[in-house]
């Protein structure tokens, strides 16, 4: 009920006023059953911009700390997150890495649509990062589709840093959805994984025009911050395509 007041009445008009938005491509989304919308991640406006404009409710996984902060501050942020659609998920590694993946399994065979950032975390510098390989095993493990999202302009209007949303028009690219049935039961193979992950990154490239970089987006900005703090460190310019050969014939159709 939190997620339609915010949606329809109290949150969804106003940005809609505000950022008009060109939306291509909505017609890929499924009006049925489990899918994951895999998009690239320029701003924290994703996570509310590109729900506004899917009919079904869209839920994201989101770091605990949203939910976790105490005192009246932290009860609002819980409470608006949750209803926001976003769902807690502890990024503190192994055990509970994977019930984190149980719980975007769990959410995904019970017909819900599923957003996932693939780079794990905001690009740097606007450009397109390596993917994690989550999102292939939760794919491969609940058995769906992958539509993959391109945010375009969501950096102008939140800037990294930025406390005010600034006015921009921006576009949502929604493509065509892309088939993993064919690697049914090879979840846990990493090449497999690999290559899925790839694929999905290389339609993300194609959607949004970035530049691709083959490198995680977290060692990005660990490689900026060293430069920053003076030690000499390069982020590789890669434009083109995630590497091709982890890719052998995996092009979904």
């Amino acid at each position: 009920m939190v997620y339609r007041l915010l949606k329809y009445v109290l949150l969804g008009p106003l940005l809609k006023l505000l950022w008009p938005t060109k939306v291509t491509g909505a017609e890929n989304v499924p009006d049925t059953g489990g899918a994951i919308l895999a998009s690239n991640h320029l701003a924290v406006a994703d996570s509310f911009f590109m729900p506004l404009r899917v009919k079904r409710r869209v839920t994201f996984p989101a770091k605990q700390e949203y939910f976790t902060e105490k005192g009246l501050k932290g009860t609002l942020k819980k409470w608006f997150f949750t209803g926001a659609g976003q769902i807690p998920i502890d990024r503190s590694g192994g055990s509970a890495a994977q019930a984190a993946l149980d719980t975007a399994i769990r959410l995904l065979r019970e017909g819900n649509l599923l957003g996932i950032y693939p780079e794990g975390t905001r690009s740097p510098d606007g450009r397109l990062y390596k993917g994690k390989t989550g999102v292939a095993r939760v794919a491969l493990e609940a058995g769906v589709p992958v539509i993959p999202v391109a945010m375009v302009g969501t950096d102008k209007v939140n800037p990294i840093g930025s406390k005010m949303w600034r006015p921009r028009r921006l576009e949502i690219r929604f493509g065509r959805p892309l088939d993993f049935s064919r690697y049914a039961g090879l979840s846990g193979d990493r090449f497999v994984e690999r290559s899925i992950t790839d694929e999905i990154m290389y339609a993300l490239m194609e959607l949004s025009g970035q530049e691709y970089v083959d490198i995680y987006a977290a060692k990005a900005k660990e490689l900026m911050a060293a430069e920053a703090a003076g030690v000499r460190a390069v982020v590789p310019a890669q434009s083109g395509a995630p590497q091709s050969d982890r890719v052998p014939e995996t092009r979904a159709g």
